[in-house]
């Protein structure tokens, strides 16, 4: 079981401010997390290949083929704002 003080800096080095009934509560829970991996450590895994996903996947985007785009007028129809067929934004940075 992780003390109060593991918890604590733990806590601090994420930088986060608990309050004393969530530094109990995460104890138990952060305990328990690492009881679990402790048992994983114990598993036998010589031979076995090794994984990015649990569960084969499958790309199902479509092929990416170039098409024909929008026309400039039909993609600016909506826009609040335009200059020289391109969307007119307000500046968010500074010259600087």
């Amino acid at each position: 079981m992780l003390t109060r003080e593991e918890v604590q800096k733990v806590a601090h080095l994420a930088r986060l401010e608990l309050s004393e009934a969530e530094i109990d509560l995460y104890r138990g829970q952060l305990s328990q997390v690492l009881d679990y991996v402790a048992r994983l450590e114990e598993l036998d895994v010589v031979g076995v290949a090794p994984t990015a996903h649990a569960v084969a996947l499958t790309n199902v985007l479509r092929a990416d083929e170039p098409r024909p785009s929008l026309p400039p007028e039909v993609a600016l129809a909506n826009a609040a704002h335009t200059a020289e067929q391109q969307f007119l934004i307000q500046r968010v940075l500074d010259d600087a």
